[in-house]
């Protein structure tokens, strides 16, 4: 234990008067000395007295967003297209890395927790789409402790956004809803939910960027924040201190599972546009462009004969996309879409998926040493167009796979170079491409033939496939590719 003596204690309140008290730790040091005290004249600070915020501040803005904060219980049943012998590759990786990327290896009644938040009276909410994910039953309780059943209105994997329906009659309190563009670095901020199943937490901190990209989707443009978010905030709001939200919290950066400070969240102006088209359609329509692109690196725009080493590079064209029938071609640097000046392939990427479909659109680009503007109707991304068309793809059911796209920390944890193709992640047993030997954890990179960008391409390209018809794939297992071959059937 360490003890302080009265003097020594006296000395060192002394010291935190000068140092802590500014022109009053002067005043008192003089006077302890006997000399007349002397103003001294300083700088005005350079934030008032009151920061960091207006006395009751914090209270008085959860306070008025509470009310609107939901707790989110859900039930779902797990079922493993991983069950059965385990393959090398699943050896390898462990049960952890499947069941972050491919789902729980049992099936198994699954409980988890959750926080939305009501946006309109009439009892719509927003939360993630994680946290609703192969619910079958979802209960809500209210900050009165109040319980309703919820139905999924609508959800979008990509953006991690998710409605609900509150089934009830009456009128709810709503959260204001405001402007993710005008937030600044430095802004203070409330995150509430119910980290760890704690209802109605509420966490004080502020902005610590924006526009952050993490490798959890195609849209990644996130909020990020020290107000402490853990397991269970997901969904719930990350509000200003006009009380109102301004984001919906998403995901942390842990090492542990617990909060350190680095937490995320969508920006609520992105979150607007998918509940608009949720809530209207049930589904979100994106835009199209059909190019693959990569970073314009220093050496590519001298070769390209580009004075600044600004915009990406347009790698190939989809024949039949709109950036073909727009005029676009491989080789082209495009720097601007629609305004927006785009650095690097994550910009288009969610700059055209931002785009309503049908749009004509301005793109700026650097062709044969010279720059200029063409005009591009942008189209609707394949995948959504069949899946709100419901068309199936007869011939993924026939292959007897079961792939998801490559997102980045995917490529990071296979070794990959990119992100191209699509991973498997199960095989069915007895299928056709289970006897010829495809593994869950093989990336196929082409199918007869034809390249696999992503899993657009791999829908479109098997969705003709037939019983009866000849498949080659070529895949990537590790380091190594192979081709596959078999014919399909039904067994």
């Amino acid at each position: 234990m360490v003890s302080l003596r009265r003097g020594t204690l006296g000395a060192v309140l002394a010291a935190v008067l000068i140092v802590g008290a500014g022109v009053g730790g002067l005043i008192v040091a003089a006077v302890e000395r006997g000399e007349p005290p002397t103003v001294v004249q300083l700088e005005a600070p350079l934030v008032p007295a009151s920061v960091p915020v207006v006395s009751n501040t914090f209270r008085q803005v959860a306070a008025a967003v509470r009310p609107a904060v939901i707790n989110i219980n859900t039930v779902s049943t797990v079922r493993s297209p991983l069950a059965g012998p385990r393959s090398p590759f699943e050896e390898f990786f462990g049960e952890e890395f499947l069941r972050r990327f491919f789902g729980e290896p049992r099936e198994r009644i699954q409980r988890s927790l959750g926080t939305g938040v009501i946006v309109d009276p009439s009892g719509i909410a927003l939360t993630n789409a994680h946290v609703v994910e192969g619910a079958s039953e979802i209960e809500v309780v209210t900050v009165e402790g109040k319980k309703f059943k919820a139905k999924v209105v609508g959800a979008d994997a990509k953006s991690d956004l998710a409605v609900l329906r509150l089934q009830n009659s009456g009128r709810f309190p709503a959260a204001r809803l405001g402007d993710s563009d005008n937030v600044e670095v430095g802004d203070w901020v409330l995150a509430i939910g119910s980290p760890f199943g704690l209802e109605q937490t509420v966490t004080a901190g502020i902005i610590s960027a924006k526009g952050r990209v993490i490798g959890q989707g195609p849209f990644d443009d996130f909020l990020q924040t020290d107000a402490a978010i853990n397991p269970g905030n997901s969904g719930g709001p990350l509000v200003n201190m006009a009380g109102e939200v301004i984001g919906i919290n998403t995901a942390i950066l842990s090492r542990t599972g617990g909060s350190v400070g680095i937490g995320f969240a969508i920006p609520i102006n992105l979150a607007k546009k998918i509940y608009t088209e949720l809530i209207t359609r049930g589904k979100v329509a994106r835009g199209w462009l059909g190019v693959s692109v990569q970073p314009l690196t220093s050496d590519l725009a001298r070769s390209f004969g580009a004075k600044e080493e600004s915009g990406v590079l347009v790698a190939d064209v989809v024949e039949g996309s709109p950036a073909q029938k727009g005029g676009l071609q491989s080789g082209d640097i495009i720097m601007e879409f629609d305004g927006k000046k785009i650095a690097t392939p994550s910009d288009l990427q969610r700059a055209v998926g931002l785009t309503q479909p049908a749009k004509a659109v301005k793109v700026r680009l650097f062709r044969d040493r010279a720059e200029r503007t063409i005009e591009v109707q942008i189209g609707e991304a394949p995948d959504e167009t069949q899946a709100r068309e419901g068309v199936p793809a007869e011939g993924k059911t026939l292959l007897g796979l079961d792939v998801k796209p490559v997102t980045p920390e995917i490529a990071r944890q296979l070794g990959l170079k990119s992100v191209e193709g699509v991973v498997v992640a199960a095989v069915e047993a007895g299928a056709p491409a289970d006897v010829a030997g495809v593994q869950p954890g093989d990336i196929i990179r082409e199918v007869n033939r034809k390249r696999v960008r992503g899993l657009a391409d791999f829908e479109r390209l098997v969705r003709s496939l037939k019983e009866g018809d000849r498949v080659m794939l070529l895949l990537q297992r590790g380091t190594a590719a192979l081709f596959v071959a078999f014919t399909l059937g039904r067994g």
